[in-house]
């Protein structure tokens, strides 16, 4: 079975074919992913209009080299009818230029030997999310193709219950339920019990931002450059390891509620006075040790309330296996914390590689796959998939 994937959410465009040759079994044949980092990095964040555009620019080019890496790409020119054309155009109604690109590589290339279309659909940018929608339903279209819309903090999920064998083989894990997701990135905090794979509670979430946004902002306070969570870290990190009292200590908001919602607006409100006693008062710019202090102080305080909230819930709903996805996931620190916590509750910890972590359509097409081993394929009628950047699990 071969599943073509697409993830355009946000600011990274995936296309990836996935090969399964046995039911516990995934074999990545094709994996090609473009960043736009650096096109938004002046802007501090991601331009949606801009990340259409780009969408728009890569998914082919992207799409023949995943692929040609997995042997299926074959050039024939074959012209396509004014059905078909005009099949293309109605499917991209407000982007001609991506109708006109697609039109021109059916023109150009032969069905390949796929079996399944995915493609996120949401939540993320809705002009970025339907640039993969409209390309997916186009494949589906015309190469007659059953098309699986995914949702894109599944994928994150799925990251986690797979492991390495050899090369770019991975076997799926046995997973212990009930288990437990932490869904951490730049658009989400949330925490979603996972009854089975394709079966989901969230049960708790941000109620302003994200803590990946807020590891962001917090870098544009201390004049580090976007994308900044990384390099909050770094200097935490390097805090640390310095072994320096802690001057700053931030506060820790809706640790001790008794829901399972986390907010992060207070953290950063906090750092901005703190900020601007130091500066103002002393009319001067922020020392190094300032800054690695108040970017440690930050991400203390903001993986304190994580582990905290997410351990009670491990607890009360008597979880044993803890997952951990999105972006943030890749935090040396959150990961650290983590273990020692699942490690003194007695469960399982699962994370994903660090190059799974981010947005990518290795995790689009995982649960595409799952969908299909577990014989719960949801294929709906073209015509009714739309992209919803507001979805939720």
């Amino acid at each position: 079975m071969k599943i073509l994937s697409i993830e355009t959410s946000c600011d990274e465009t995936g296309i990836c074919i996935l090969t399964s040759h046995t039911p516990d079994s995934v074999e990545i044949s094709g994996n090609a992913l473009a960043s736009q980092i650096d096109l938004h990095a002046q802007y501090g964040g991601v331009f949606p209009a801009m990340a259409k555009r780009e969408h728009t620019e890569k998914i082919l080019p992207l799409t023949i080299e995943a692929l040609s890496q997995a042997n299926l790409l074959v050039q024939e020119k074959s012209e396509l009818s004014e059905i078909q054309k005009q099949h293309i155009r109605d499917i991209c109604t407000r982007d001609t230029v991506l109708a006109d690109y697609l039109i021109d590589f059916f023109s150009s290339y032969k069905k390949p030997d796929i079996d399944y279309i995915a493609c996120t659909v949401g939540p993320g940018l809705e002009p970025a999310l339907w640039v993969g929608v409209n390309t997916a339903k186009s494949f589906a279209t015309i190469w007659n193709i059953p098309l699986i819309p995914i949702n894109h903090m599944e994928g994150h999920i799925v990251t986690a219950v797979i492991q390495k064998t050899t090369g770019e083989n991975f076997i799926f894990t046995n997973l212990a339920l009930p288990a437990l997701a932490l869904l951490v990135s730049g658009g989400h905090t949330e925490l979603v019990l996972v009854e089975n794979i394709g079966h989901y509670t969230k049960i708790g979430q941000t109620r302003d931002d994200a803590v990946g946004e807020a590891f962001d902002k917090i870098a544009r306070m201390l004049g580090l450059a976007y994308p900044g969570g990384p390099k909050v870290s770094k200097l935490a990190k390097e805090f640390r390891a310095s072994g320096t009292t802690q001057p700053f200590i931030l506060p820790r908001p809706m640790m001790h509620t008794q829901d399972y919602d986390f907010s992060f607006s207070g953290i950063k409100t906090a750092m901005l006075y703190t900020i601007r006693d130091l500066t103002e008062q002393n009319t001067r710019e922020l020392t190094d040790e300032e800054k690695s202090a108040l970017a440690c102080a930050f991400e203390d305080a903001a993986i304190e309330v994580l582990i905290k909230k997410t351990m009670r819930a491990v607890a009360e709903h008597h979880i044993q296996t803890l997952i951990i996805g999105g972006g943030v996931a890749g935090n040396t620190y959150l990961k650290e914390q983590l273990t020692l916590a699942t490690n003194k509750a007695g469960i399982t910890l699962l994370t994903p590689e660090q190059w799974l972590a981010t947005d990518n359509a290795v995790m689009i097409g995982l649960a595409a796959t799952l969908q299909v081993l577990s014989g719960n394929i949801h294929t709906p009628e073209l015509s009714t998939i739309r992209a919803d950047g507001n979805m939720t699990l």
